[in-house]
């Protein structure tokens, strides 16, 4: 890739003004379509590195001891995908205050659904996964809750930008590090093709074959640690986001209904959402939302 085509887009005026400051424009994250680094983003750029400063200058401690005085070391280069979303990732959390809120979805009606589907002509089973269904019901939760399908342009100025398309991020796990292409206008695609979708980009990604482009531009993000294990956890807003839903293992659970207990197989969810814009009910009630639309009706509105 040519140096031209790596650098950040950035209007002149706002690189000349990056220079001035004696600053490297291309790390600098741009809030506008597609990476575009304004003005306000290096301004924002200097006061994070400021306080970064500030802050490490104060809680500093010296080492006394390197790691090769206590046993046998190995220094290694960190992966360059790495490397890239650590910067990411550095600025989501440092500009963003983040809360998550922690729930379940009873999916039992879900499940049966998806493993009930077969190939029309065939009598085959389709393999849909269960992404593929989430994908859809966050769309439908995005819909309701429009505040979550948006970007902060700018604190100080007052300015939210409301998107009116529906493109969701699914993180990838590869050999290189992680990485967050974009499934672009779920609300107009069926699961069966979000399902393909997920295949082609999920290969694009490992093989590193996706273009830049499709690392921006989203709406919301899903995260899932389904196919690994585990339950909650807390995951990093993909900024300029200011949402992300992490998903957990499947479990059969009991669960107290009609004063019985049933077996029934519950999603874990953890939604982390910039408390800027979004506040705790409307989080609990996005969740809700989510909720229902993987429950027992939703599954079946849902053409394949």
């Amino acid at each position: 890739m040519s140096e031209r085509k790596s650098r950040v887009p950035a209007s002149p005026k706002v690189r000349k003004f990056a220079r001035e400051l004696g600053l490297d424009i291309n790390q600098i994250i741009g809030s506008k379509r597609e990476g575009r680094v304004i003005e306000n983003d290096v301004k924002n750029f200097v006061k994070e590195k400021t306080f970064q400063k500030s802050f490490l200058e104060k809680n500093k401690t010296k080492n006394e001891f390197s790691h090769s005085d206590f046993g046998e070391v190995e220094v290694k280069d960190i992966p360059r995908i790495k490397k890239l979303t650590a910067k990411y990732l550095t600025n989501s959390w440092t500009t963003i205050p983040h809360v998550t809120n922690h729930d379940e979805a009873d999916v039992t009606e879900m499940e049966k659904f998806r493993n009930s589907l077969k190939d029309f002509y065939t009598g085959e089973k389709k393999k849909i996964t269960p992404l593929a269904f989430i994908i859809k019901a966050v769309t439908s939760a995005l819909k309701k809750f429009p505040s979550f399908n948006c970007s902060i342009d700018s604190i100080e100025d007052g300015k939210m930008t409301l998107k009116k398309y529906f493109h969701i991020g699914i993180a990838v796990d590869t050999e290189h590090g992680l990485m967050v292409p974009k499934i672009r206008n779920v609300n107009k695609k069926k699961i069966g093709e979000i399902n393909n979708e997920l295949k082609i980009v999920s290969d694009k990604c490992k093989k590193l074959k996706i273009d830049k482009k499709e690392f921006f531009g989203g709406s919301m993000t899903v995260t899932s640690l389904g196919g690994i294990g585990g339950s909650f956890f807390t995951p990093i807003i993909n900024y300029p986001e200011v949402a992300i839903l992490g998903i957990g293992k499947l479990r059969k659970k009991q669960v107290f209904i009609n004063d019985k207990f049933e077996a029934r197989i519950m999603l874990p969810l953890s939604l982390s959402y910039d408390h800027r814009i979004i506040d705790g009910a409307e989080a609990a009630r996005f969740n809700n939302e989510l909720k229902e639309n993987l429950g027992k009706n939703f599954a079946y509105k849902l053409a394949i």
